[in-house]
């Protein structure tokens, strides 16, 4: 129930945070009492007629310097959501486009033959899942899941504060990979619409629901592993790709047995995740940071 309800906040956010991670303060903290021009003409002139009501002149300078900085800050943040807008889109065409590339044929064969032979055994898998307390299961995925957002989120965070570009990147790749997945999971939960195990007649049928809180593809699973893959592409050591993935793989195995998924949910869920977090990441790293990042150093890469 966490991350249906985060992730619709986060897209909702997600380009007014992006503007503001990477929008150099408009307060000079090194200089807070700075002066206008205005008030230095004044000292060094020291007329104290400037500041007399019939000279309107004087005292229209500052309101009108003031406007003009909120216009450009306002027009600032305004083309920074506007950019923001428009990469989500670029990302979102290729992310759609990704199948039909002749490069990735490969990748489509795999996906759907392991998906098509899943489906073909899913009720003898449920059949033979451990049953008891199934409440178990699916704390631990909630923790994990939440641990790993929130893990995350605090290194945006302590990146921020402290100016370290690499872990701002990661923050930032992140929820773009959050806001991107959800626009292919929900169309693919409200088309799909598959029963859960144990609702219906049990067999797993779709178009059975008209929402996104359906069991094709696994949700969960799906964000888990996007996020997972991101921060294992920005730090691509032995011991965060275990913490990174381990998680993602604690996120898969509780759903699954606390029988919230097919297990051909559980193939088709973190394999677009690991995708889409991959292609993410090399769409938009910075090479600077780590030689897994495939982009080009000279493309140019506008918010």
């Amino acid at each position: 129930m966490a991350i249906r309800l985060a992730v619709p906040v986060l897209v909702l956010l997600a380009n007014s945070l992006l503007g503001f991670a990477q929008t150099p303060p408009l307060l000079d903290l090194a200089n807070p009492l700075h002066v206008s021009p205005q008030a230095l003409a004044f000292e060094e002139t020291n007329s104290p007629s400037a500041a007399e009501p019939d000279h309107p002149a004087a005292s229209s300078d500052t309101p009108a310097a003031a406007d003009g900085t909120k216009g450009s800050s306002g027009t600032d943040k305004q083309g920074l959501v506007s950019r923001s807008v428009k990469r989500t889109l670029r990302d979102q065409k290729d992310l759609y486009l990704a199948p039909f590339q002749p490069s990735n044929i490969k990748w489509d064969l795999v996906v759907l033959a392991g998906t098509g032979g899943l489906m073909a055994v899913d009720r003898r898998i449920e059949r033979h899942l451990p049953g008891g307390n199934l409440s178990i299961y699916s704390n631990a995925s909630n923790i994990t899941i939440g641990g790993l957002a929130g893990g995350l989120a605090l290194m945006w965070g302590y990146g921020i504060k402290t100016h370290n570009e690499h872990l701002k990147e990661t923050g930032t790749l992140e929820l773009e990979t959050l806001v991107n997945t959800f626009f292919i999971y929900a169309p693919m939960q409200l088309i799909a619409g598959r029963q859960r195990p144990g609702e219906g007649n049990g067999y797993g049928d779709f178009s059975r629901h008209h929402n996104i809180n359906t069991s094709f593809p696994a949700g969960h699973a799906m964000f888990a592993t996007a996020m997972a893959t991101v921060v294992a592409h920005e730090y691509p050591k032995p011991w965060v790709r275990l913490l990174a993935y381990g998680a993602a793989t604690t996120v898969i195995a509780a759903r699954f047995l606390a029988h919230d998924h097919w297990a051909s949910d559980e193939f088709v869920g973190p394999a677009l995740g690991y995708l889409i977090g991959s292609h993410i990441f090399h769409a938009h790293c910075n090479p600077d940071f780590d030689e897994s990042c495939h982009r080009s150093p000279l493309k140019s890469d506008q918010p």
